[in-house]
């Protein structure tokens, strides 16, 4: 499948009435066809891997382009400098977490851009580095208990950021960390009880709601039985 079939389909797929709702999950309803994320996995499955056809997709800039770019890319081509650009292009949540479970995690750069990008000013950009926490923090198993305890510092850093979709990534990422095992599991409820005495609303959020879930009988349940 080429780009004009992928185009092609995307139009027959959209929803003109569901393009007027995604302004209401602020997502730019001149740049998105409303189609939803299984028939973008369809669609990108037919295409297959494919760098350059990743990368024309990707600067079309529509919703559905830059998720399917986001999957039928490979990691392995993927540089430090690509991730910048794509990163900075960020402009609705769904592309960023999206673009982030599907590919950022899976490249050799991964830990390298939590540390760099968390201390952008860009929203997406900042929230690309806590969706990167979560995500690692499920997928990458060989990944010791330090790697995540090493970024408590920096989950405390920048839970005082009030916006909406960096104290949301940020709760992901502790509450995830917490998922992972029953020592990390300990320490992540350790942490959120002293964030949550933090003089910050936005910290107290992020540490109460984790602290909900990390401490829930469902989740020690689990914990425990692993």
């Amino acid at each position: 499948m080429d780009f004009e079939e992928i185009i092609k389909n995307l139009q027959d797929l959209s929803n003109p009435e569901e393009v007027e709702g995604m302004a209401r999950f602020g997502i730019n309803p001149e740049k998105t066809f409303a189609v939803r994320i299984p028939e973008l996995r369809k669609i990108a499955k037919q295409a297959g891997k494919d760098h350059l056809l990743a990368q024309k997709l990707w600067d079309a800039g529509y919703r559905e382009t830059r998720i399917i770019a986001s999957i039928i890319e490979v990691p392995e081509m993927v540089t430090s400098r690509q991730m910048d650009r794509w990163a900075h292009d960020f402009d609705t949540w769904d592309i960023c977490d999206q673009c982030c479970m599907n590919l950022f995690r899976k490249t050799p750069f991964a830990y390298q851009k939590i540390r760099e990008w968390s201390n952008q000013e860009e929203e997406f950009v900042k929230r690309a580095a806590f969706v990167l926490i979560a995500t690692l923090a499920v997928h990458d198993k060989k990944a010791s208990d330090n790697v995540f305890l090493d970024f408590f510092p920096l989950i405390l850093k920048e839970s005082t950021d009030g916006r909406n979709f960096v104290k949301k990534a940020i709760n992901w990422a502790l509450r995830q960390i917490g998922k992972r095992n029953l020592e990390l599991n300990k320490q992540a409820i350790e942490f959120g009880r002293k964030m949550k005495e933090m003089d910050s609303k936005s910290a107290q959020w992020i540490a109460k709601d984790a602290l909900k879930e990390l401490e829930s009988e469902k989740i020690q349940n689990r914990l425990q039985n692993k």
